[in-house]
């Protein structure tokens, strides 16, 4: 297994990038065969990401969040199938170059700089703290897609107001569209961060003797996780559209952003041990 393990560590920067630039090429070139295919290459990828991960997490004995090489492939993973289920949604495959290049990004930095360890601390080995993890993983990484999607929304507003109509403006879907990929990135997110905190709620304090819900992490995340749980519903009550979805969406991903950096740096948090 282990040989699987070292092959798939070199092949899955190859095939992210493959997808990325089969994406890319769809994007400038609007080819029906490269748009048919692309779908199928990327969750082929995602399989063989899936394969390699459960793979290590077998022969290793702990999920792969034992250091930040090890979750920036969880990263990878989460971003494309975050984004693979969006597109599945909406059946809207025009923007994956913008995306699949961050999971390619993120596979290329772990592939190039993972530990491979059997010795890791012994809460590290629980799986359900491994479900935690990548739940929460997959929810900010639909967060950022979001945020992206509001990046590519302001761009092409720009361009309308400006009548630039280039390739961004021939290549990109509408305003509406931008709006809804963005605002259905948003609810992936929220559902799967979700998902992390009722989790964390059951497990963390058996798991952890001096466990407090005052942890800053778990401050930080609940403020994410109600800033955008209000904005899903003032949308659902069309309190909030168009333009004004975006700069809301960027303005919980901001939060988000602020709340890692935060926790992670200036904080003490018992989620310091991973």
């Amino acid at each position: 297994m282990l040989q699987s393990i070292y092959l798939f560590n070199i092949l899955l920067p190859v095939f992210y990038f493959l997808v990325f630039i089969i994406y890319g090429y769809d994007f400038y070139q609007e080819n029906k065969t490269v748009n048919n295919s692309k779908r199928i290459i990327l969750f082929i990828t995602l399989l063989l990401h899936t394969f390699f991960l459960v793979s290590r997490t077998i022969e290793y004995n702990h999920p792969p969040i034992t250091n930040k090489f090890e979750i920036f492939s969880i990263i990878s993973f989460s971003i494309g199938f975050s984004y693979f289920v969006l597109e599945l949604l909406t059946d809207i495959r025009g923007t994956g170059t913008f995306i699949i290049f961050f999971s390619f990004l993120f596979q290329i930095i772990s592939s190039l700089f993972v530990e491979h360890t059997y010795i890791v601390p012994e809460v590290l080995r629980n799986r359900l703290l491994g479900l935690h993890v990548i739940s929460a993983l997959l929810g900010y990484s639909g967060i950022t897609i979001s945020a992206v999607y509001g990046l590519l929304y302001l761009l092409l507003y720009k361009n309308l107001k400006s009548n630039k109509f280039g390739l961004i403006f021939n290549r990109l879907p509408n305003l509406e569209i931008l709006e809804k990929l963005s605002f259905y990135s948003a609810v992936i997110g929220f559902v799967l961060l979700t998902f992390a905190i009722v989790i964390g709620i059951i497990w963390l304090p058996s798991a952890f003797p001096e466990f407090s819900y005052y942890d800053p992490k778990l401050i930080g995340t609940f403020i994410v996780w109600l800033i955008y749980g209000i904005g899903i519903v003032n949308k659902f009550l069309e309190k909030l559209y168009g333009r004004k979805v975006i700069l809301y969406s960027l303005f919980g991903f901001i939060v988000a952003i602020m709340s890692l950096i935060i926790t992670n740096t200036l904080a003490k948090t018992f989620h310091s041990f991973y």
